[in-house]
């Protein structure tokens, strides 16, 4: 049977003679000194079955059985000391320890202790693979779309999600960063805990860090009791980190440390905390170009990028359009309680031949807009907000459409806004995303009435 055994012990001669015995029998022997390099190849490297001092230099075997059977649950533990108590065992046990046995005893109970460990390894990784793969199948379903850009991403993502590697996601704004990232989450060993995500851009820096690292009470005005940061919040989970291209570069340094250690200050404290959490950043900044003009940290973008997944504009992905149309159609008609309703041809062309600058963003946008201002079953171009109309190819279906044709369409649907809105023109210019001189320029022109309703 093949394994690979991590021995960690700081004694140079019990780990060297446990290497032999165990080499001898065809596994695989890696070999760590204490707390801190035995947790770096557990992270690093593909183990199997670690065998611990409970006495380390740096720490303690029990607690770094604990945080190794977080990380990687299919990981089995023995842990040996020549200073067994009933006490120790039951902890390490507890903390989910595969066995615990004492020096002296471990020669000649070590391969039989070794081979029921593999069996039950073996045994978890078959389980989980089968778990996986029905996961796998079904968490990147709220990714919509079927395009050879996005389906290259999707299995990116795949790949990356069953590992603990920190992903970096670019893209343009509105390409569904924070959606591709929960699926990312969803797919991983860590899905049943929280993922916590935080737009980087949203905060000032004093008030970003108190996001992240948490608080003392006392630590500013205001703060009357302590509070926990996004990481604490997320412990064995995901942290999303959104535009972090925008981060002030004074937390920068602070978040490297993070991933580095594993360790953080919160706001007003002294004393670190150690936080175990997965992170995925998203940017729509080219960072090397950021790096280059002093706003990011060279190390903490390579601390971020150990995993890159592009995603793709929706102006890349137009056969992708009427599939997500329709997804929004039927959240958006829900939500307004009308039923069966539909999209023509028309109205599909139309988003087809749009730029969507704002990506999927923009185009739920326009969706929830159509179905809030559309009187028909069937949605219609007359329904699509007039800065699509203005720029709606002038053939559709073969059809010429004339300038009249544009202000007519233009005309009945500031009518739709105005009548949803009951004459509230500074409301209509919001959602016909106008400004509100713009619309008053507009009324006049195709001469609407200054009612409040409209037939």
């Amino acid at each position: 049977m093949n394994g690979n055994i991590l021995i960690v012990d700081d004694e140079e001669k019990h780990r060297t003679l446990l290497g032999k015995i165990i080499s001898n029998e065809g596994f695989s022997v890696g070999q760590a000194i204490d707390f801190k390099s035995g947790l770096r190849k557990v992270s690093q490297t593909d183990v199997d079955v670690v065998l611990c001092d409970v006495r380390l230099p740096d720490g303690n075997g029990i607690e770094l059985s604990k945080i190794i059977k977080e990380k990687r649950p299919y990981i089995e533990v023995i842990l040996i000391t020549a200073f067994g108590s009933v006490a120790d065992c039951v902890l390490a046990i507890k903390n989910g320890a595969f066995n615990y046995i004492t020096k002296g005893e471990d020669n000649n109970k070590i391969l039989p202790l070794l081979y029921q460990a593999m069996e039950k390894v073996a045994a978890t990784k078959k389980l989980y693979t089968q778990e996986k793969l029905l996961a796998n199948s079904k968490c990147f379903d709220g990714v919509i779309g079927k395009s050879k850009a996005l389906l290259s991403s999707i299995e990116l993502g795949r790949k990356v999600a069953v590992t603990d590697a920190t992903v970096l996601l670019s893209g343009e704004t509105g390409t569904g960063k924070e959606v591709f990232a929960r699926a990312i989450h969803e797919c991983s060993l860590r899905s049943k805990n929280n993922f916590v995500a935080v737009n980087c851009a949203a905060f000032s820096k004093d008030l970003l860090e108190s996001e992240f690292f948490g608080h003392k009470a006392g630590a500013f005005t205001g703060a009357v009791k302590d509070t926990k940061g996004i990481f604490e919040e997320a412990t064995n989970g995901t942290v999303f980190l959104d535009e972090v291209g925008e981060m002030p570069t004074e937390l920068q340094a602070k978040l490297l440390r993070v991933l580095e250690s594993g360790e953080l200050l919160k706001v007003g404290e002294s004393k670190a905390i150690k936080v175990n959490v997965r992170i995925i950043a998203a940017t729509n900044r080219d960072l090397q170009n950021e790096i280059q003009a002093g706003n990011f940290r060279e190390d903490l973008f390579y601390r971020l990028s150990v995993f890159q997944i592009a995603l793709p504009p929706l102006r890349e992905r137009i056969v992708d359009i009427e599939e997500l149309a329709n997804h929004f159609l039927r959240v958006y008609s829900n939500k307004t309680n009308k039923k069966d309703l539909s999209f023509s041809e028309n109205f599909l062309e139309a988003l087809k031949q749009h730029t969507w600058q704002g990506n999927i963003r923009e185009l739920r946008n326009v969706i929830e807009r159509s179905v809030i201002v559309s009187d028909e079953k069937v949605i219609d171009v007359d329904s699509l907000p007039n800065t699509l109309q203005r720029n709606i190819v002038q053939k559709l279906n073969g059809k010429e459409i004339t300038a009249f044709d544009l202000a007519n369409a233009e005309k009945k649907h500031i009518e739709k806004v105005i009548n949803y809105t009951n004459g509230n023109k500074t409301e209509a210019a919001r959602l016909l995303n106008i400004a509100i001189t713009t619309l008053y320029r507009k009324l006049s022109e195709y001469h609407i009435g200054n009612g409040v309703h409209f037939n």
